[in-house]
């Protein structure tokens, strides 16, 4: 089982690779890598107190694998973003990689993701706002691009409060 330790830290050069895809003969894997993502952001949410979604090559498995949970789990697998809407927003985004910096950066109000469940049946779900957001920063772990490189300007960082 891995823990927060387990988290790759910013600088890591893992961080900057891009991930494979998941294979339909690794799904009976996926159950243990879940089971590890799930267990690294609850001990995030709990020193931390954030943490909505982790994507699988923040601890260090370099495939395709994001894993949400907010109103309840949900594994993406082989997620693809589509439809980015052209009306964009700022924020401070946060990331557990780097859980005491928030770094400015511009997202896409809109998408639509396709991905695959667990039971690798397809499935598409059009998010907005907040969870477009926090899919398209997940989503950028598995390309190995961080918010860091995504910041609006050499002023766009701070420390959390």
């Amino acid at each position: 089982m891995k823990h927060l330790d387990d988290i790759l830290q910013l600088g890591n050069p893992l961080l900057y690779e891009g991930c494979k895809p998941v294979l339909r003969s690794e799904l009976p894997l996926v159950g243990d890598w879940v089971a590890d993502l799930h267990n690294v952001m609850e001990e995030i949410r709990a020193k931390y107190n954030f943490g909505r979604a982790i994507a699988a090559p923040q601890i260090g498995i370099m495939k395709r694998l994001i894993y949400m949970n907010i109103e309840k789990q949900i594994v993406f697998i082989n997620p693809e973003l589509r439809d980015l809407s052209d009306d964009t927003y700022e924020l401070w985004d946060d990331c557990m990689c780097f859980p005491n910096l928030l770094v400015k950066v511009k997202r896409h109000k809109h998408l639509t993701i396709k991905y695959l469940d667990e039971n690798w049946q397809p499935q598409e779900w059009k998010m907005t706002n907040g969870l477009s957001e926090l899919l398209q920063h997940e989503y950028d772990h598995l390309e190995g691009i961080l918010c860091t490189m995504r910041a609006i300007d050499d002023k766009s960082f701070k420390w959390r409060p």
